[in-house]
């Protein structure tokens, strides 16, 4: 599925990350989204390596990416920590500056890393989500409902622990098709996604994730914000036309205060935009870049 793809695990200052590189042209790095793999990418990444360097990772704590140790604090699974490997990735690549697309905990990674690394990041683009602090606090009945994850995986170890890793199958089908407008994803995509999935450690590091961007990673987001800290580079939101982010949002405004030089158009779908729409995702990115 990443035809021509070098695949590779990459040692950071606190995870070893499992890589796929491919391509030649413009650094590019993919970066995926909750319940996934960089396996979502598959009907996009060989098209852009057509005309880049196209690397797709798994994060800290999925995939085939390591599971580091938590701290009280859950800073080793914040958003920051999970930008911080993304940057040595490319740094060990040869990339000192690069573009970056992101979809779901993928861009907020990736947006916590256009803010720390701005020097970086030359264009961005950030697919189906508005700001984290923006979500925790204007969230309402509507918003509660369709992200009720967002609730449940921060609860106290281990509850959400036990209680997905009763059927971490089960669970998994259930919030795709939740998130979904339709059935989208390739036998081989489910079935690795259930393979890394029904791993414990993944579910307790995604719930980890959770908890970090509920806690410190608010605590980050106020500081930029009180600071009038945006992102520079070029920013591109896409989002799905019939996800929840679409419905209970109006997604591009959330970024007006966010980024100096934004722009955005909706997808068909939901909220599995590379899936769902890989042809119009892929347009609407190939032509941003």
């Amino acid at each position: 599925m990443f035809e021509g793809f070098h695949q590779s695990d990459i040692e950071t200052d606190g995870a070893v990350i499992r890589t796929q590189v491919g391509g030649d042209g413009p650094p590019l790095l993919l970066l995926h989204g909750y319940p996934q793999t960089h396996m979502m990418w598959q009907n996009i990444a060989p098209r852009l390596a057509e005309d880049y360097t196209v690397v797709a990772t798994d994060l800290r704590g999925y995939g085939d990416s390591s599971k580091p140790e938590t701290t009280p604090d859950h800073a080793p699974y914040s958003f920051r920590a999970m930008a911080n490997d993304q940057i040595q990735v490319m740094q060990h690549l040869g990339f000192e500056e690069f573009i970056v697309a992101g979809h779901d905990r993928g861009a907020r990674t990736a947006h916590r890393m256009a803010l720390d690394h701005q020097q970086r990041i030359t264009q961005l683009a950030l697919l189906d989500i508005v700001p984290t602090l923006t979500l925790y606090e204007t969230a309402d009945q509507k918003v509660a409902s369709s992200y009720y994850h967002w609730y449940f995986l921060i609860q106290d170890f281990d509850l959400p622990e036990r209680l997905i890793g009763a059927d971490p199958e089960y669970y998994l089908r259930k919030k795709t098709g939740h998130w979904s407008a339709g059935d989208c994803f390739t036998e081989e995509a489910m079935a690795e996604y259930i393979r890394c999935f029904s791993n414990p450690e993944t579910i307790h590091a995604s719930c980890e994730d959770y908890r970090a961007a509920a806690s410190i990673d608010l605590k980050l987001d106020r500081t930029d914000r009180d600071a009038d800290h945006k992102i520079s580079c070029p920013t591109l939101i896409l989002w799905g036309e019939k996800g929840a982010m679409g419905q209970c949002y109006d997604v591009l405004d959330t970024w007006q205060e966010k980024c100096e030089d934004v722009s955005g158009k909706v997808i068909p779908g939901g909220h599995f935009l590379a899936e769902e729409a890989p042809q119009e995702t892929y347009r609407a990115l190939s032509e941003f870049y």
